[in-house]
């Protein structure tokens, strides 16, 4: 099998994993979201920490926790990639992963902006209009129900802002990704703590919650080293690509499985992200073909 066939096919599974997540955390919703968190992030970090030492890697790891720069950057990453899963499980646990999947939708066209506000990067007219009119869509449905849509809005953002820190970090993501959970980790020891303290911590009290904690940080792992692997062996408008296939298996999950409401106004602001992702989807395959040719040419 070709390299490039098994990057979109690690790249698929790791979509799937993360569209599907949101079943996973309904059986939890019993739960406290920030519980869960704490949970994730334990197992998460002893996952990796495992991979690490069996790829005899582990030293690696304190190189990036070394130096100061690496370790600010890194801590910010860290909170940016906790709010981002406390958001989603909330949304999950209160009936927003229509929501949630709208600010997955959103992340990419974030990204852009965020990369040309931080590093200067250029936008063609058509990716413009492409973040306009995602601004449009989100400003329509403020209007439409009352409210901005919170949920989306921190959802998009935070991993927009986590995407840019990680692209400073010069460790791998394997790496970075253990050393952010190692840094919380002391925080959600804390929190467990407090919950079994207090009486109400859910590990332990029987065995199907246990293990659904348990796994949590298999279910964090696993994908992130799947795209770790993928962005190695496809290009990057074959990632920005396939990745939608997590915000759209969210939404089918949050109508079809979770039967949550989608009003007019969700049809029309949807519609119109819809639509500038595929005019920035259009552009940006048109910019990867025409740097295939000049890298052909020269």
């Amino acid at each position: 099998m070709r390299e490039a066939t098994k990057g979109i096919l690690a790249m698929v599974a790791t979509c799937t994993v993360w569209g599907l997540s949101g079943i996973y955390y309904k059986l939890l919703d019993h739960i406290p979201p920030i519980e869960i968190l704490a949970h994730r992030t334990l197992w998460s970090c002893i996952f990796f920490t495992l991979v690490l030492l069996i790829q005899g890697r582990i030293s690696v790891l304190g190189q990036a926790l070394g130096a100061r720069r690496s370790v600010l950057l890194i801590g910010f990453a860290a909170l940016m990639i906790s709010t981002n899963w406390f958001v989603f499980i909330t949304s999950i646990q209160i009936g927003k992963a229509v929501e949630a999947s709208l600010g997955y939708y959103i992340f990419p066209l974030v990204a852009v902006l965020l990369g040309a506000i931080a590093f200067r990067e250029r936008l063609g007219k058509t990716q413009l209009f492409a973040v306009s009119l995602a601004a449009t869509a989100v400003i329509t449905l403020t209007i439409g129900l009352g409210v901005p849509p919170w949920i989306a809005l921190v959802l998009a953002s935070s991993f927009g802002l986590y995407g840019l820190v990680k692209k400073g970090l010069s460790v791998g993501p394997v790496v970075s990704v253990t050393a952010e959970v190692m840094l919380l980790s002391p925080i959600a020891l804390v929190v467990l703590w407090w919950f079994h303290a207090d009486g109400h911590g859910a590990f332990g009290t029987n065995w199907h919650d246990s293990l659904l904690l348990a796994f949590s940080g298999i279910l964090t792992a696993t994908p992130l080293v799947m795209f770790s692997y993928a962005t190695k062996r496809i290009t990057l408008a074959t990632v920005g690509l396939v990745q939608y296939l997590n915000p759209s298996l969210q939404f089918l999950v949050a109508t079809v499985l979770f039967r949550e409401v989608f009003s007019v106004w969700h049809a029309i602001a949807f519609g119109m992200i819809w639509t500038a992702l595929a005019i920035y989807t259009a552009a940006s395959l048109r910019q990867d073909r025409a740097s295939r040719r000049e890298i052909i040419k020269s």
